[in-house]
């Protein structure tokens, strides 16, 4: 009889993640061949191969692509024994997985860390950065307990919580004559030279959204993954962007880059938690969320 071990579908599931055995390594807190190992015994009591190598490159084989979600359901269900078992104790104890989109992580972390670092000295807080589709993906899989991004978050296996408002500004080259009189409608000419993240980023589809009036052959996409990237780009002249305005006052220090506001009505977007529907962790997401809500709060006084 094959008997797989909890450990190997870890492994498992952390390599049909990355597609890269360093990084799922890293992802599971073992050394590479350890995991290695692990994933070569699985195949071994399964009697097929789950993973062709060739070079640096992974790929699933269709048995890993059939037993993948099937491992994640078992995975998200361990976890739920795990979660349930502690619920005699208080809530925010523990470990508990965050993941926030790259637009919202490096500006709310700063303020949610040490507070929670002071209110739940017994918290073990261990953050993921993706994208939003991603973050819905692990967290209907039971990988992480919750995550922020921004809504809509249309997913009928979803609890979300608004926890605040966040308005959007036009970043511009400083010395560019063209952007000195904001505020700025939604139908300038300085929206046609727009920069956008790639594909994935939510950031993305509301510019596309909010400059709805603008041609769509004049709206450029450098592929770039970060807001910061974007940013100094604005600062050497390529173009111009939107910022969230919980981004503003740390960009201010970037070189030659002028901050500008749009005019009424002003264009923003709602910050939400988002967590799985019937979770066992329902009582602390939406505890979490009221702290967030709280820190935004205390941070517009």
């Amino acid at each position: 009889m094959t008997s797989l071990t909890i450990r190997q579908m870890l492994y498992f599931d952390a390599l049909a993640q990355t597609l890269h055995f360093g990084r799922a390594a890293e992802l599971a807190g073992v050394t590479q061949p350890a995991l290695s190992s692990q994933i070569a015994e699985l195949e071994e009591r399964l009697g097929c191969r789950l993973f062709e190598r060739g070079g640096r490159s992974v790929r699933m084989t269709e048995e890993a692509a059939a037993l993948q979600p099937r491992i994640e359901s078992i995975l998200a269900q361990i976890r739920e024994v795990e979660t349930l078992a502690r619920r005699g104790r208080r809530t925010m104890q523990g470990r508990f997985r965050l993941g926030m989109i790259p637009t919202v992580a490096p500006y709310l972390l700063p303020q949610v860390l040490p507070e929670l670092k002071t209110r739940f000295p017994e918290l073990q807080l261990e953050l993921r950065e993706a994208v939003t589709m991603s973050l819905v993906s692990e967290t209907t899989a039971g990988r992480i307990d919750g995550f922020v991004a921004a809504l809509p978050l249309d997913h009928p296996g979803l609890v979300t919580e608004t926890l605040f408002d966040d308005r959007f500004f036009l970043a511009v080259p400083e010395e560019d004559a063209d952007f000195v009189a904001p505020p700025v409608p939604p139908e300038s000419p300085a929206l046609e030279r727009l920069m956008l993240l790639e594909e994935g980023h939510c950031l993305r589809d509301q510019a596309l959204k909010i400059c709805g009036s603008v041609r769509p052959t004049a709206l450029s996409s450098y592929g770039a993954t970060s807001l910061t990237t974007l940013l100094q780009m604005v600062g050497h002249g390529l173009g111009v962007t939107l910022i969230p305005e919980m981004a503003a006052e740390s960009s201010r220090v970037i070189r030659d880059l002028k901050i500008v506001p749009f005019a009424e009505p002003v264009p923003s977007r709602q910050i939400a938690l988002a967590w799985r529907r019937n979770s066992p962790r329902q009582e602390e997401c939406r505890e979490l969320a009221g702290i967030l809500r709280g820190l935004r709060e205390k941070g517009m006084a």
